[in-house]
């Protein structure tokens, strides 16, 4: 399974960008081999390096109780990070520094899904419910 962005999902996440700033969420699954202490590794090094380009972690935390899911829809940790724009996450995801890092995430992850949010009263469709 796929735990990076490649440089087609990059192009289409900057072509859709609606502007503003984006919060990443990040579903994450770690790999029973000792994932999460390569992951703790990666937030450690990924707060270093992600700082300049304004990325600012909203949460970090553990799955719990899936009160609404089939078997095998848990996740073991849930990550929002907030950028400045989505040209900042991407300025930040080619930058050499960050990319000395990523290595322990791949490595950490079995599963992952990284999605850009759109915050409902950015006016694409109205007013939020």
């Amino acid at each position: 399974m796929a735990v990076d962005p490649r440089g087609a999902d990059l192009k289409r996440y900057l072509a859709e960008d609606p502007g503003g700033p984006v919060v990443m969420l990040n579903l994450l699954r770690f790999d029973p081999d000792g994932g999460r202490a390569r992951y703790a590794e990666y937030v450690e090094h990924f707060r270093r390096t992600s700082a300049p380009y304004g990325a600012e972690v909203l949460y970090l935390g553990d799955g719990s109780t899936a009160l609404v899911a089939e078997p095998g829809q848990s996740w073991d940790a849930v990550l929002l990070v907030r950028y400045p724009s989505r040209q900042a996450f991407s300025d930040m995801v080619r930058d050499p520094a960050y990319g000395e890092g990523t290595s322990l995430r791949t490595l950490a992850l079995e599963e992952a899904v990284l999605q850009a949010t759109v915050p409902w009263d950015s006016g694409r469709d109205g007013a939020a419910p």
